[in-house]
């Protein structure tokens, strides 16, 4: 029996060596940034997080945090664009778009754009002027097209988005059909406007509202539309806001809250990733071992060459 304890202990050592070993960063790679947002998982406010509480992983490897800055203050500029379908159905809404403008950081630039026919028809850059942004804001023109897709608008939008240091985020309105791509769990337009905005390190919010006309009551559509809307967020970082199939929210406020409340908790994350021969996408897994804390972010963000 004792014989049997010694080999066993013996044995914890090794993989308990081997484990201490392997979670042990790298410090070598290349330099990598990604915002991250801190999220509780309980409650409404997350604790504190500090960089050495932060971890970051590609597989099994552990790579080596090299920045973890709150973004506020100096630190705390953002561009955000409201994206709005011009088929969606709103009203009353359009009043608390324009309260969640005006009540955003002075270090926030907030821009104003439209869906239509698979383009983004920009009434208003991004601008400190929230007032400005807020005049820009009108009701949805009721414009539908058979070939168009809201993806197709947020990948015009992010193509056309003047590169910056400052934090990127879309606030999407809109119900989420691709009438160009149809209907199934792979689509390959909703595929694609996500790898460009993880290419761009532009986050995503939307709102789900129904559309006008057959879209309204075609309950498959809006099946899709909303899947394709929850994908959209939940693999850029941000998050979907809907409730099911009964019709526009009376009020946006409760979900501007909720957008508030992860702006509010950002942090800017550097760290030193494991490079390919080539320049692309690669899988991260953040971690953290505070307790009631959740790192959300893009799944994959872009990693420059290794060196030659």
């Amino acid at each position: 029996m004792n014989k049997r304890y010694v080999v066993l202990c013996s044995v914890l050592v090794v993989v308990a060596s081997l484990c201490a070993s392997g979670q042990q960063p790298s410090s070598s790679g290349v330099p990598v940034h990604m915002v991250v947002s801190v999220e509780a998982r309980h409650g409404n406010t997350p604790p504190e997080i500090t960089q050495q509480d932060v971890m970051v992983y590609q597989g099994h490897k552990r790579d080596q945090v090299t920045d973890w800055i709150p973004a506020q203050g100096e630190h705390g500029a953002l561009e955000f664009v409201i994206l709005i379908d011009d088929g969606a159905s709103l009203g009353s809404q359009l009043e608390d778009i324009r309260q969640f403008i005006n009540a955003q950081a002075p270090t926030t630039k907030v821009g104003v754009a439209y869906m239509q026919n698979g383009v983004a028809q920009v009434v208003q850059n991004p601008t400190s002027d929230h007032a400005q942004a807020a005049k820009s804001v009108r009701l949805p023109q009721g414009i539908l097209g058979a070939d168009s897709s809201p993806y197709f608008s947020l990948q015009d939008l992010i193509k056309r988005w003047p590169e910056s240091n400052a934090r990127r985020a879309v606030c999407m309105v809109t119900d989420g059909v691709d009438w160009f791509g149809g209907s199934t769990a792979d689509d390959p337009y909703v595929d694609a406007a996500i790898s460009d905005a993880q290419r761009a390190g532009v986050i995503v919010y939307d709102i789900y509202v129904p559309g006008r006309g057959h879209a309204a009551h075609s309950y498959w559509r809006w099946y899709w539309g909303q899947i394709y809307l929850s994908k959209l967020a939940d693999e850029t970082g941000g998050e979907s806001y809907y409730i099911g199939f009964t019709g526009t929210p009376v009020s946006f406020t409760p979900y501007f809250e909720g957008i508030d409340q992860r702006l509010n908790h950002q942090y800017f994350l550097g760290f030193l990733a494991q490079p390919e021969k080539k320049a692309g996408m690669q899988r991260v897994r953040l971690r953290t071992e505070v307790p009631n804390a959740e790192l959300v972010a893009a799944p994959q963000v872009y990693v420059p060459a290794a060196p030659e």
